[in-house]
């Protein structure tokens, strides 16, 4: 057994002060990593069941329309957190190349310390790229493209000695600076609470239908988005949706929580690209 609560890490953002910490859990009997964002909780390794769907979901619906492309599907993911749906993206062998655009660049430090357990596999895989980042701006931005300017580390282009399932990292991909605006074969989000409870109010635009345009540039024809959502269905925001996707849906994941007698339920928002 652990100490009942041990802070691994504590630092002071921008956006406030965010704090890594691993508890004793009694009611699930094992440890429990949490982020922190001043009081408000982030993340969980309690509930990661619709943080895994979200990637999961969207791999599966990719794979109904056919199998990966030479060189393997590209994806993005838009929130870092405790690593379980970059984890989820990874698990799947018909990925080329994963881009996880993460605003705090503390939360990719705890990762590359391996102070979460995810970091290990996060930061040894060269398929994955951490890139600090806003992603609602880099969505605004279809010319600019999700993974910003700097392109993979040298430590993925580099190392000769690690085996590439797909190959190495390509331009064409949208995974370095000689290809701003390329597109992707998923973009996978989990940020904020649900596209009524932000966590920053400047988010907004990118649920509206401008922002929700701008998004689906950045999408290969036939791709798929899928948003993790805290909040039940919103039959508005699927409106949105269907201004730039098709088969759009809501699936409600349920899960476990010990601290109720009753499961607990989240909602996966999914999209797919009309093809050319």
């Amino acid at each position: 057994m652990s100490l009942r609560i041990q802070e691994l890490g504590w630092r002071a953002t921008p956006m406030g002060e965010i704090s890594l910490r691993r508890r004793w859990d009694p009611a699930a009997r094992t440890d429990v990593y949490e982020i922190k964002l001043d009081d408000e909780f982030l993340m969980s390794s309690l509930f990661v069941a619709a943080e895994v769907e979200v990637a999961r979901i969207a791999l599966a619906e990719l794979r109904s329309a056919g199998p990966p492309p030479e060189g393997g599907f590209d994806v993005a993911v838009g929130g870092l957190g405790l690593g379980h749906t970059a984890l989820t993206v990874l698990n799947d062998d018909g990925v080329g190349s994963l881009v996880v655009v993460e605003a705090l660049q503390e939360v990719i430090d705890w990762h590359e310390e391996k102070l979460i357990p995810a970091g290990e596999t996060l930061t040894a895989d060269p398929r994955c790229h951490l890139s600090q980042g806003d992603f609602f701006a880099r969505a605004a931005d279809p010319e600019g493209g999700l993974a910003g300017a700097e392109g993979p580390p040298s430590r993925v282009v580099d190392r000769p000695d690690v085996e590439r399932p797909h190959g190495r990292w390509r331009a064409t991909g949208g995974l370095g600076p000689s290809s701003p605006g390329a597109r992707f074969h998923a973009v996978v989000v989990d940020i904020d609470h649900s596209p009524r409870h932000l966590l920053n109010p400047a988010h907004a635009p990118f649920y509206e239908p401008e922002g929700t345009r701008r998004l689906a540039e950045h999408v290969r024809p036939g791709g798929v988005f899928t948003l993790w959502s805290n909040d039940p269905p919103d039959e508005a925001y699927l409106d949105v949706l269907r201004g730039e996707f098709t088969g759009v849906r809501a699936e409600v994941v349920s899960f476990p929580n010990p601290y109720q007698d009753r499961p607990a339920t989240n909602t996966v928002y999914v999209a797919t690209k009309p093809r050319d």
